[in-house]
């Protein structure tokens, strides 16, 4: 596996093809992902995270390849990502995770249910007036906490309330090229302390994610030893 921080070059904008690639999103991602496509049929086995940093957008990136760029737009520095881990090690995290649950309805159709929107609903369908409900940034923290807590243990590890901060909701609404299809889709950014229970367990989810719509962004897991 492969670390990288990947940023546009400083005279990237005077190339025809960085304007081209910011042109929406869905563009930007797809650059993201030319930098792996080495044969047209490859399918995704990165992920990614996107940073607003001074001057421009920083992507970290955990992949099984070098990124390549055959556009001359990216300044790419690559390390080998072979994390130590042992069971009961602490480590500070940070995730973007888009937290959901699915749910059957009565026909045994699967639906995708936004937490802290679910939350929300909720609160009103029980009658509270809405200065008698909590702040968002509770429902945020409360509820994104416990869509991680409950997920830790199948990714090999464990938190604690008080460790875990849970902010910066956010909905999302793109539009697909060529289509007038919406996508949608919340993000809300994790930090904290984690414990490791199971070592591969968590290998796997630091080298595969955490959580679904990682093709946006979510679910790449940075730790550090703490």
């Amino acid at each position: 596996m492969y670390m990288s921080r990947i940023s546009l070059k400083p005279d990237a904008n005077k190339n025809p093809a960085f304007w081209r690639s910011l042109e929406d999103i869905y563009k930007m991602h797809r650059v993201l992902w030319s930098l792996f496509a080495d044969v047209d049929d490859r399918k995704r086995d990165f992920l990614y995270r996107c940073e607003e940093k001074r001057g421009g957008v920083v992507f970290f990136v955990v992949s099984e390849r070098e990124p390549h760029d055959t556009q001359g737009l990216w300044q790419i520095d690559s390390k080998t990502y072979q994390f130590q881990l042992n069971a009961g090690q602490r480590l500070a995290f940070v995730l973007r995770a888009n937290p959901i649950r699915s749910k059957k309805d009565a026909e045994q159709r699967q639906h995708r249910h936004d937490v802290i929107m679910e939350a929300k609903t909720r609160l009103k369908q029980a009658g509270q007036l809405e200065g008698d409900r909590p702040p968002e940034n509770e429902i945020v923290q409360e509820e994104g906490y416990r869509w991680l807590a409950t997920r830790a243990l199948q990714y090999g590890f464990s938190v604690s309330e008080g460790e875990v901060r849970v902010d910066g909701y956010r909905q999302h609404r793109l539009f697909k090229p060529k289509g007038s299809h919406q996508v949608r889709f919340s993000t809300v950014e994790i930090t904290g302390a984690l414990t490791v229970t199971d070592p591969e367990r968590f290998r796997e989810a630091l080298n595969k994610g955490v959580g679904p719509a990682k093709g946006f962004g979510c679910g790449l897991m940075l730790v550090r030893r703490v």
